[in-house]
């Protein structure tokens, strides 16, 4: 294990947490198309029962009170257009799903900047500051590298993350 530089267990790391939230994002997709038991009834939900824990949203996962990563849905973190600090709600049902709410957006400013891609990720360069974006935003905006685009960042511009909000 020494032998192994530690870029290259990042990148490992990294990898890990992306394949978590996909397969979480990709269980909830499966829920809500066909339902817990499999039939192609809607399942209603009661958010009441389960595990609930509150965290902060840090531009891919939620940190948990406990200080645990739970996965966020790269669609749901787009579409809600979650913003690096945003406060959010997770109950975990008794059957194992996981269910965000956003219950605290920090103040955010919209800026605009051009979309690059670096290493596999994709970046929004404000003023020649990086911001790193989701790739199911990008893919949902259908933007390209060179595009410009305007995105969400915290007012305090304290982030590595930003969300896309529209390409231009």
């Amino acid at each position: 294990m020494s032998d192994v530089p530690d870029k290259q267990i990042k990148r490992l790391r990294s990898l890990i947490r992306e394949a978590e939230t996909n397969l979480a994002a990709a269980s909830e997709l499966l829920i809500s198309l066909v339902g817990d038991d499999e039939k192609i009834t809607p399942v209603a939900r009661d958010e009441t029962l389960g595990k609930v824990i509150e965290g902060v949203f840090d531009g891919q996962n939620m940190v948990g009170s406990d200080s645990k990563t739970y996965p966020v849905p790269a669609n749901y973190a787009s579409k809600s257009k979650l913003v690096q600090g945003d406060i959010l709600k997770l109950t975990i049902a008794d059957d194992g799903a996981f269910l965000y709410k956003q219950i605290g957006p920090v103040p955010r400013k919209q800026v605009v900047g051009t979309l690059n891609l670096e290493n596999g990720h994709y970046f929004v360069n404000v003023n020649g500051k990086n911001y790193r974006v989701l790739l199911a935003s990008v893919t949902y905006f259908k933007a390209k590298p060179g595009d410009q685009v305007s995105a969400n960042i915290p007012e305090d511009d304290n982030a590595e993350w930003a969300a896309l909000e529209a390409a231009l």
